[in-house]
């Protein structure tokens, strides 16, 4: 009775989750519709999705299989710039918006996975710091991997080199410019679709919790020995989280890539790897909820402080160590807990009448 009474609180909190999410994309679409919302805020709704997928996936890493990983920008920049390749070859094909979308989405998404099972083989038999720092790595080699990469398409078909830029005819385009990255990229992703995904990843993660895996997977991050004294292959359910994380952040990356004209490959450097981090630990490790809030805030909150010109950031950094220390701080936490105890208690009262 009691594990059932667990599982159904459980699965309230993850309905309330994606009920509130809801809501909130109603509410948003309504102001929207209405031209209440600023074009600063109309611009920031798919990177604020974006972001979103990258700190619930990241969150599946650090909080549920308990390694750190560093890299994750690296995987967003696989899915960028392997989605507009793909996304560029579906534009010769198909004139669908959503089509071109939903297949380079998916082809960023294989892509990811598959450089998270790649990297992960040798690598997740590392832990701790030691991996912390190899997934550093690997974010790093991909981006110059990426600034050295030139795709090109004509009439003649596809041109791709390294180093040296290749020479297209007059008919053709370039795909990806090195160091310079995406030019001239048709703006395809839609607050909507991006929405979605979000909606369908968070499902997608709610149900592989809950599920044997997902026990499986949270067994090995609370005491591996005694997983593996049980008969829990580390190394299966490790490329398991790891691919699935990394198929997710390519996601992220392709509606990301495709929300602007121009995308070089310094937007998925180890900043980025650092401010994803900063969505999961700020939200609570293991805490779906707390990351999606943390992501969206953090993500809106340096726009909304332009007016503050060259002092926004300063800010911005000392919201978030406020921010942090109030978290971390027992003395708060326990008075919020206190406070929300009264008002639960207060309802059942009147309930009771």
């Amino acid at each position: 009775m009691k594990g059932k009474k667990t599982l159904n609180k459980t699965s309230k909190n993850n309905f309330i989750t994606m009920g509130g999410l809801l809501l909130v994309y109603v509410i948003v679409l309504i102001l929207k519709e209405g031209g209440i919302t600023t074009n600063l805020i109309n611009g920031q709704l798919v990177p604020i999705c974006a972001y979103m997928i990258m700190a619930i996936s990241l969150n599946l890493t650090v909080g549920i299989l308990g390694e750190l990983s560093l890299g994750h920008a690296g995987f967003m920049s696989v899915g960028a710039f392997g989605g507009v390749f793909i996304g560029s070859l579906m534009q010769q094909v198909s004139d669908s918006k959503t089509l071109c979308l939903l297949v380079a989405v998916i082809a960023g998404g294989l892509m990811a996975a598959l450089a998270g099972l790649l990297i992960g083989i040798p690598v997740l038999r590392l832990r701790g710091d030691y991996l912390a720092i190899v997934t550093l790595a690997f974010g790093q080699i991909i981006k110059s991997i990426v600034n050295i990469l030139y795709i090109g398409l004509d009439s003649e078909g596809l041109h791709v080199a390294f180093i040296n830029k290749p020479e297209i005819l007059d008919d053709g385009k370039m795909i990806i410019s090195g160091s310079m990255g995406v030019v001239g990229n048709r703006k395809l992703s839609t607050f909507t679709f991006a929405f979605i995904v979000l909606m369908l990843c968070l499902i997608v993660i709610y149900n592989l919790i809950q599920s044997r895996t997902g026990r499986a997977i949270m067994a090995l991050r609370d005491n591996r020995i005694a997983a593996e004294s049980v008969g829990i292959n580390v190394t299966k359910y490790k490329l398991l989280v790891f691919s699935i994380s990394a198929a997710m952040a390519g996601m992220a990356g392709t509606i990301f890539a495709f929300n602007y004209s121009t995308v070089s490959p310094t937007k998925f450097d180890f900043n980025t790897s650092i401010l994803v981090l900063v969505f999961v630990v700020l939200g609570g490790l293991g805490s779906m909820r707390g990351s999606l809030i943390a992501a969206a805030l953090l993500t809106l909150l340096p726009e909304l402080l332009r007016e503050f010109s060259d002092y926004r950031m300063l800010v911005y950094a000392i919201v978030l160590i406020l921010v942090m220390l109030g978290t971390n701080n027992p003395k708060i936490r326990d008075f919020f807990a206190k406070m929300f105890a009264r008002k639960k208690t207060a309802k059942e009262e009147n309930a009771n009448g």
